[in-house]
């Protein structure tokens, strides 16, 4: 083959891959950071991202969601932990896409003295019911309250569990008798996390699913269900979702929706009074 020949074959292989890169992974980082040291267990506060894809995250990942806070940390799949970028999920990786935890994390440092930093923990699965997490059902690879248990020891070990953020109902808007139940369901779910952590006054924030569903009748049932739990639990704490919008496909939040989520839960968590502002 002419040098001529091979010079258009590579522009043409070139032409090819840019062609077929995938637009959802475009901006995903291309490298971890390590932190340069993990604060102390005192100064590290710690949350977990429990639920299905909209705490999973399907939004598209853009470069502001990738420029990393060393005070906000998360893992990687190993368990090693890492600066936090988004996406912070790894558990599907052909769909995964931007969450709410990093916003969520930039949002809280406006408010936590500066000597305690953050790590957020992912253990979100898509399309995950809530009754598969309490009889810890495997769902796409993942056994749902174990790998909820092995971050919560990940956790214990570097700092102090905080709160869990919870996002998920999707699956459960399916059935008249699912959605009856789930208030019942949330009680249940929460207790065991709840003794899981150790802590019986754990903080949970949970999320309203999002009004642009095609079956917004259901989905909004679920949200009822949603607030009569909350009515009965002080120490949990549910945000609105109603303004945010989805991503194209009437289930997920995009990207803008995510961030503003995370911003939700942030402010929610700290106007509620679970920590002290000074």
């Amino acid at each position: 083959m002419t040098y001529s020949k091979t010079l258009l074959l590579f522009f043409l292989m070139l032409g090819i891959s840019e062609t077929l890169k995938d637009p959802r992974t475009e901006f995903f980082p291309k490298l971890e950071e390590k932190p340069e040291a993990i604060p102390a267990k005192e100064n590290l506060w710690v949350f977990i991202l429990a639920g299905q894809s909209n705490m999973a995250g399907r939004g598209k990942v853009e470069p502001m969601d990738t420029i990393p806070d060393p005070r906000i940390l998360t893992i990687n799949k190993t368990g090693v932990v890492i600066l936090a970028k988004e996406p912070l999920h790894f558990y599907e990786p052909t769909l995964t896409g931007l969450d709410c935890g990093l916003s969520f994390g930039k949002e809280l440092l406006k408010y936590i003295p500066d000597s305690v930093s953050i790590l957020l923990l992912p253990t979100a699965v898509g399309g995950s019911a809530i009754q598969q997490w309490i009889g810890d059902e495997t769902y796409r690879n993942v056994s749902l309250f174990s790998n909820f248990k092995e971050k919560v020891a990940i956790g214990k070990q570097f700092g102090t569990i905080k709160a869990i953020l919870w996002h998920q109902g999707e699956s459960d808007v399916a059935s008249r008798e699912t959605i009856d139940i789930y208030d019942k369901q949330l009680g249940v779910l929460f207790s065991k996390f709840r003794a899981e952590v150790g802590n019986p006054n754990l903080s949970i924030c949970f999320g309203r699913l999002g009004s642009f569903s095609k079956t917004d009748e259901s989905w909004q049932a679920i949200n009822a269900k949603m607030e009569d739990y909350q009515k009965t639990d002080p120490f949990s704490y549910l945000i609105q979702t109603k303004d945010l919008n989805h991503k194209g496909d009437f289930i997920h939040f995009d990207s803008e929706g995510q961030r503003a989520m995370g911003i939700s839960f942030a402010k929610a968590y700290i106007q509620r009074g679970f920590i002290v502002v000074e």
